[in-house]
């Protein structure tokens, strides 16, 4: 047996050294995998097909075993036997869910047994009694965009009048409470849905009701997987009827990281991942849109800092931006910004050299130079402009300051200052604070921030967790808010981390004060850049981004708390990403891995 380490980059650091992770390729003898898996097929036929080794351990082994035995004889019958495995244990994950595949679950659902009905081809929107206008066109958007999803896979070209009136749905009729339709944090997101059974004589209409209008999306959202195609019938169908749900989310804040410094990302290519994060019910792109490799970003303030892009066309200008933003709000998806300062900036300086300490050592920014906060309250001012989340992040982390003491004026001034570099790191980091206070953000700081100086640190601050689980319950403990999203279970790069580790994270681990709990406002899945564009950063968000969206969207009691009982209604959410044109990979694999071979997407 032979081992063979896999190198799977982290995040860079300033030098280039980068941290990693490692997985593990193991190469076994051709013939002990075949005996093995013949073995372990005749055991488990022994016992019986329905016994207790039709589990999800035992279609992990088959996987591995088709995989390696390549060229093996016995390749068909391991694969039949590998769809009966899968299948039963999908049957068995079913059961578990009592039949509902909403993804994320819902707080409360409850629904009727055989009875149907057929979604009208004129299916209509009402929104009689509703206190919103829908002047913005936003809550019609959405309904269309139902419609479009809904009819996506199938063709309907039957003659649906055929069934009756009776067993008709006509349309859904919404009504949202607040005439408002600000997308802030805290906003609420809470919705009702039932469709009733068929009565006799008398057409239906799906009946949702919202606090406000990104409820009502939600709502939306969760409508479109009860609809189905009926292939006798020819049409779209609502199975299970009557059903009623009674839903909310866990966290206010639930959100995705995009990272365009590393390697930019076209509009169309985010447009299509704020799709994909609403039909998660992820409601935040964190968008870490500079660093040390490239600014792409037009800032009207400092004209000169994109010329850090990669190129003149890998560029956003600032109604590229403004309409991320726009794109995102009408899809119940607010946009938080990223200026990480005051390390990963060496991009800042081929516009102005001016903010590297020297032409030799370009970052950390330059401490000692006015010029280098008056730039940062440029960004922050034309960021007001157009970001208007109540959020800005500041990043903070990463910092080495190895710069600061060797660079003479640095130094210079450090002593005249009397302070050493990691007094001068949280000088920086306070004023960057004081500077977006004066834009009316509040502040978001990578974590090391907390670690070094978090007595310092403005109470307006949101400390990000990312090198593991233990700052959350220190940071809560000090009274400020935190978002988790520790690195080991929730970094998408990583893609040796399993989807059953990215649903099983809890980021309330070790709080148990009800009060501490409050200050968790969420948590978030980061998906860095270095190896990621956009060829594959779909791939490789889902479906393992999903897991970690039901954990923030659904009450803790209603999570599993074994995830191969979640495996089917994942697995159905995967293959109905990819009915919407989402290219999520496989949930049998590790992140973005392709088919094992040929088989149903419901296995896989």
């Amino acid at each position: 047996m032979t081992v063979k380490c896999r190198y799977v980059p982290e995040r860079q650091s300033d030098f280039g050294v980068p941290r990693c992770s490692s997985s593990f390729v193991y190469h076994f003898p051709h013939h002990l995998i075949v005996t093995f898996c013949y073995g372990f097929s005749a055991l488990c036929g022994l016992i019986s097909f329905f016994s207790i080794c039709i589990t999800f351990s035992s279609a992990f082994i088959f996987s591995i075993c088709i995989t390696m035995a390549v060229h093996s004889s016995a390749i068909l019958l391991l694969q039949l036997f590998f769809y009966f495995l899968v299948a039963s244990a999908t049957s068995r994950s079913n059961e578990i869910a009592g039949g509902v595949r909403i993804w994320p679950l819902p707080v409360s659902v409850t629904h009727g047994g055989h009875r149907r009905l057929y979604v009208a081809k004129d299916f209509r929107l009402n929104t009689q009694g509703s206190n919103f206008s829908d002047a913005s066109g936003i809550l019609q958007e959405g309904f269309s965009r139902l419609l479009d999803v809904v009819h996506a896979a199938h063709v309907v070209d039957a003659n649906i009048t055929r069934l009756g009136s009776s067993a008709l749905l006509l349309g859904i009729h919404i009504v949202v409470s607040s005439p408002s339709d600000e997308l802030q944090y805290g906003v609420d997101e809470s919705y009702t849905l039932s469709v009733p059974a068929p009565t006799p004589g008398k057409p239906a209409y799906a009946y949702l009701q919202a606090r406000t209008v990104y409820g009502a999306l939600h709502g939306l959202q969760t409508f479109s997987q009860l609809c189905s195609f009926n292939f006798e019938s020819r049409v779209i169908e609502v199975r299970k009827v009557p059903w009623n749900i009674i839903d909310q989310p866990r966290f206010s804040y639930r959100g995705l990281l995009i990272d365009t410094s590393r390697h930019y990302q076209p509009l169309p290519v985010i447009k299509k991942v704020i799709d994909s994060m609403a039909y998660a019910k992820l409601n935040v792109l964190h968008w870490h849109i500079v660093d040390t490799q490239s600014f792409p970003l037009e800032i009207p303030s400092f004209p000169k800092l994109w010329l850090g892009a990669y190129s003149k066309q890998e560029r956003y200008t600032i109604a590229d931006a403004t309409e991320i933003v726009r794109y995102a709000q009408r899809r119940g998806v607010s946009v938080l910004a990223e200026v990480d300062v005051p390390g990963h900036a060496l991009s800042w300086g081929v516009g102005y050299p001016e903010l590297w300490p020297s032409k030799d050592c370009k970052q950390p920014l330059d401490v000692s130079n006015e010029f280098t906060f008056k730039v940062i309250d440029g960004i922050l001012s034309d960021f007001s402009k157009i970001f208007k989340y109540r959020f800005v992040h500041l990043g903070g982390d990463e910092v080495n300051t190895t710069c600061w003491t060797v660079t003479p004026h640095i130094r210079n001034w450090l002593r005249k200052q009397g302070m050493k570099e990691s007094d001068a790191y949280k000088y920086f980091v306070l004023q960057a604070q004081k500077i977006a206070l004066s834009h009316g953000y509040e502040l978001v700081n990578w974590e090391e921030t907390f670690n070094d100086f978090g007595s310092e640190l403005s109470r307006k601050t949101v400390v990000h967790n990312w090198l593991g689980t233990g700052v959350a319950p220190m940071v809560v403990a000090a009274g400020l808010r935190c978002i988790v999203s520790n690195q080991d279970s929730w970094y998408l790069d990583h893609i040796d981390t399993s989807w059953e580790q990215f649903y099983t994270n809890e980021p309330l681990k070790n709080i148990t004060d009800p009060q501490h709990q409050k200050l968790v406002i969420g948590g978030e899945v980061c998906m860095w850049g270095e190896n990621i564009d956009g060829s594959n950063i779909e791939q490789t968000i889902w479906p393992r981004a999903a897991a970690a969206a039901e954990r923030l969207w659904t009450p803790y009691d209603n999570l599993a708390k074994d995830p191969n009982q979640v495996f089917a209604r994942l697995t159905h959410f995967r293959c109905l990403l990819n009915q919407r044109g989402i290219n999520a990979a496989p949930v049998s694999g590790l992140g973005r891995s392709a088919p094992w071979g040929p088989g149903s997407c419901y296995v896989q």
